[in-house]
This record gives C-alpha cells, structure tokens and sequence, in this order.
C-alpha cells in the first residue's frame, strides 16, 4: 500500500468495529485487528523507542487518522465508536491514501510532525497517545513495593474493599485480597498479584497464580505493565476453572484516566477549518 505502514490498519480497524456494531473498547478492538490479521506473537513482541509494541502503535495511528477524518467520535476515552459516515464506510487502498493526504493537509500534522511518506510514525505516539507511553514508563520505573501501593490505590479507586497487601518473601504469588460488594448481601473475595513487567505475561504466569489462589478467592486478578499473550488470555478465561481478570498495561492507563489518578486533564482546542469556509 502507497504511504506509511500504518495505513494498512485503516480498513481493519473499520471492519472490526463495524462487525462489533459500531463501538468497542480500545483494546478489545486491536486485539480483533490483530486476530483478524493472524499477526504473531512474535510480531506482537517487536517493540518501538518508547517500548510500545510496534504493531499496536501502528493500529493506534489509524485509528487517530480515522479520527481525524471524521470516521471514528473521539468523545469517549478508551471508547472507539464509528459516525455515521463510518458505519458506511468501505475503503478501497486509493481511498485509505486519499484519507492520509487529506487529513495531513487539513490539520498541519506535516509542519507538526513532518511528512509520514518519509517518517517512522510508529517510533512515535499519537497526539493523544502521549502521555500513555510516559505513564507506563513511569510506573514501570517504580519499585516492586511500590507498584503494589500503587494498585491498592487504584483498586479503592474502582470500589474494592477491605484491600490488603500480603505480598513478601512466601507470598506464593498473591500479593494482596480485598472484596467486592455486589450488593448489600452478597461478596466476593478477591485475590490479585502485581506484575510490574517490561514484556509479555505467559500462560504459565496465570496458571501458576491460579494455583496459589485455590482456596483463598472466588475471582482473581492480576495487574501487569505489560502485555499479555492470546494464549495467556485464553488461559485465564478456560472452562472449569476459577477464572482471572487480567489488567495489561493499556487497560491500566485506562483505569487511570478514568479515575484522573496521577494525570491532570487538559483542554485542547483544535481549529475547525470547514467552519470558516462558509465566511470566505
């Protein structure tokens, strides 16, 4: 395809969310690009400058395009939801390049970024991207101790109660418990373990936390800066086992600008070119 590498991911990113009814999570809807594309883990794990995975970053750039040209509504973080033109949307590769150049010329990411027809757009976050590779970076700089700090604050954010921190030396791979109140009756123990990874969680991650959790929870959790596997997401939802939520490092940068832990929001205004066409 003419252009940059990402733009390859435009008509998928379409088809994956017109096939989920319009909308999905954010994650959800790569990792359908991804199984739709039979991308590899190998593939997967190749990374860029800022430690994102190469792949995923260039999914994001197409999504930011799409955004850009009116085919996905930003209006909802960590949402990815089409407009109308993008619910009718079917893409030939000329179209995808004629939306490349179009959006580049409409809103000045030439002067901003320069030409992508000669840049490496996936070494570099998207606009509104940004400050999720910092933050991760950031957390990932931290000590043990204190990511497990860290998740206990998130997990009281989200409305887990009664958290405590057991992790240390015998811990089998259960750092903390709380519960959750499903209603004014009824509770659910939960255990979690804090994964402060740099690279994938595997299978046997989860099946090893499964097995130290037996008898001490009904659901379990584990929270990872990094990124899980397809079989690992498979073995933490299997049929006829405790089944484990599973918190990769893009869904934690999601719960954290839910809940605006440790980021500000900030308002930006962007100049709506078509607006003053009308008084020309």
């Amino acid at each position: 395809m003419k252009g940059p590498k990402f733009l390859k991911y435009v008509s998928p990113v379409l088809k994956a969310l017109q096939l989920n009814g319009g909308a999905g999570n954010s994650s959800d809807i790569i990792d359908d690009v991804v199984e739709s594309l039979g991308i590899t883990e190998q593939q997967l794990s190749v990374t860029t400058s800022n430690g994102q995975s190469r792949v995923r970053n260039q999914i994001q750039w197409a999504r930011f395009y799409l955004f850009k040209a009116g085919y996905i509504d930003n209006s909802e973080r960590g949402i990815w939801r089409l407009t109308k033109e993008g619910l009718a949307a079917d893409l030939t590769e000329s179209d995808v390049y004629g939306l490349f150049k179009s959006v580049q010329n409409k809103v000045g990411l030439k002067k901003k970024v320069g030409s992508h027809d000669n840049l490496k757009a996936d070494d570099h976050s998207t606009e509104d991207e940004e400050h999720s590779a910092e933050l991760l970076k950031l957390i990932k700089s931290i000590s043990p101790g204190g990511f497990e700090k860290l998740c206990k604050r998130l997990l009281t954010e989200i409305g887990i109660h009664d958290i405590e921190i057991t992790g240390g030396s015998g811990d089998q791979g259960i750092d903390g418990t709380g519960v959750v109140k499903l209603n004014d009756v009824v509770s659910l123990n939960i255990v979690f373990q804090c994964k402060r990874y740099r690279e994938t969680v595997s299978p046997h991650h989860v099946r090893d936390f499964r097995g130290a959790m037996q008898g001490r929870g009904e659901k379990g959790l584990i929270i990872s800066t990094g990124r899980f596997t397809r079989d690992a997401k498979n073995e933490a939802n299997r049929d006829g086992v405790t089944p484990i939520e599973l918190i990769d490092g893009e869904r934690l940068v999601e719960l954290f600008e839910k809940h605006q832990l440790g980021l500000k929001p900030v308002t930006v205004f962007e100049i709506d070119q078509d607006f003053f066409e009308a008084f020309k």
